[in-house]
């Protein structure tokens, strides 16, 4: 009985060292690998609208903008553009910062707006504290607004760029924002 047990520990030894000695090949072989440096980064809008058709009440979109880094490697002093149609309905605002405001309400997770405070066209934002995008990271730009009064018909696309140190062409938004209506006025249906 003695002589089974030993037999057995013995076996159980051999198993382990054998089951080490693969596993230590596997991490060699894995860390000899080359993997290729893939630098990839998605950017999208999620959003809700509160469309109103009545003249006298303003419509809402509140959106969030997403950069999701989809490659192996880190993506460095990430910004967004934002563009609104000029000329339009829209009126664009969001929780941003510019450089020379208050240490106090600049916070970690905030956004700064680097371009004219007059222009209401164009928004050229960075993250304030996240210079960098982990591979499988996500960082957002929340809960911005879209506002307007549909006192005539209307149309306009809300688009977004991400730029990086990796990323200096900008990689677009795949989803713009499209927001378009027409108004009838009284009379235009033959009453």
């Amino acid at each position: 009985m003695k002589k089974d047990k030993n037999d057995i520990e013995e076996k159980i030894k051999k198993l382990h060292h054998q089951t080490n000695t693969y596993l230590t090949e596997i991490k060699r072989i894995i860390a000899e690998r080359e993997v290729p440096v893939k630098n990839s980064l998605i950017c999208y809008f999620t959003y809700s609208m509160n469309i109103s058709h009545d003249p006298e009440q303003e419509s809402l979109c509140l959106g969030s903008f997403h950069i999701l880094n989809t490659g192996n490697q880190s993506i460095t002093n990430p910004y967004i553009y934002l563009k609104i149609p000029i000329e339009s309905f829209f009126s664009f605002s969001g929780k941003y910062v510019y450089e020379n405001a208050k240490k106090s309400s600049k916070v970690t997770d905030g956004w700064e707006r680097i371009n004219e405070k007059k222009n209401r066209e164009e928004y050229w934002l960075k993250p304030l504290g996240n210079k960098t995008i982990e591979p499988n990271e996500k960082i957002s730009f929340s809960n911005f607004q879209i506002n307007w009064s549909p006192k005539e018909s209307y149309s306009g696309s809300i688009i977004g760029f991400t730029y990086s140190d990796q990323m200096k062409d900008g990689v677009a938004v795949i989803n713009p924002i499209n927001i378009n209506g027409t108004i009838r006025k009284k009379g235009d249906e033959g009453e």
